[in-house]
């Protein structure tokens, strides 16, 4: 049935349809002023500080994790995780930590500026990283004190460093490099280089350059666990629990274990 022939059922109709388009225009402006489409309300900046050993995973994940929530951007600062806890803790404007060992995120947790308990998402164990077709025939950690082999170690207080003692000490081995990076990314440079015959570095580091590999038992004894945490004074809270839950998920996991990285002790 129509309204033509009845002028007041025809107002009484023009009426509700200028209801109706005026409730669909207020609903289109309400849906405006969100910018995220998964609805899930975490938008804005995010900065991460992380080892230098999580530079071409989380690289990936922050890329991952702008898809998912449209509406971020994830600005990282990759270094040695000592000098990033030191950063943290001088007041340095970050929402994310993720650091190379437990000893190293501690210095963050006693000064009071984790916003909670960190917790473990991967782990990560040393090469040998050598030229391609390891021209000098390394083996094992001995063979590094052969005259005239010079090798690249990260600095002690970093954590690729302090591991590499620890396995040069399990293994009785008397090394002395002739170059002390502040990370990792720094002593594989000098492989890289030419500048050393050898360098000490995370499998996943090795694995990401035109290098090779040379397993070594005592490397098993000096495993690193990574853990993360959202910083006290991060300046987007939500995203950074957002960005946290996204590196702990079956996502963020396949791609950490794609780099090489272990997964957390169960």
């Amino acid at each position: 049935m129509t309204a033509r022939g009845n002028p007041g059922t025809r107002r009484a109709c023009a009426a509700l349809v200028g209801a109706v388009a005026l409730a669909l225009a207020a609903t289109g402006c309400a849906g405006g002023a969100d910018p995220s489409a998964d609805g899930d309300g975490v938008r804005g900046p995010v900065t991460v500080f992380a080892a230098a050993s999580l530079t071409e995973s989380f690289t990936r994940l922050g890329a991952e994790f702008e898809a998912a929530h449209p509406g971020t951007t994830v600005t990282f600062s990759f270094a040695g995780s000592s000098a990033l806890a030191t950063q943290v803790n001088q007041g340095a404007p970050a929402d994310v930590f993720a650091a190379a060992s437990p000893a190293t995120m501690r210095t963050v947790t006693d000064a009071g500026n984790a916003d909670g308990p960190p917790v473990v998402f991967a782990r990560n164990q040393l090469v040998i990283a050598v030229p391609q077709g390891n021209p000098r025939s390394v083996a094992g950690l001995a063979d590094l004190t052969r005259p005239g082999t010079k090798v690249a170690l990260c600095a002690p207080q970093v954590p690729c460093g302090a591991a590499a003692r620890t396995a040069l000490d399990a293994a009785g081995v008397p090394l002395t490099p002739v170059t002390l990076e502040q990370d990792v990314k720094g002593a594989l440079s000098k492989l890289r280089l030419g500048e050393v015959d050898a360098a000490l570095v995370y499998r996943t580091d090795a694995a990401a350059s035109e290098v090779d590999a040379v397993e070594f038992p005592e490397s098993a004894g000096a495993v690193n666990d990574y853990p993360i945490v959202v910083l006290r004074q991060a300046g987007n809270p939500a995203a950074a629990r957002e960005f946290v839950a996204y590196v702990r998920s079956d996502r963020g996991r396949a791609a950490l274990t794609a780099a090489g990285f272990q997964p957390p002790r169960a």
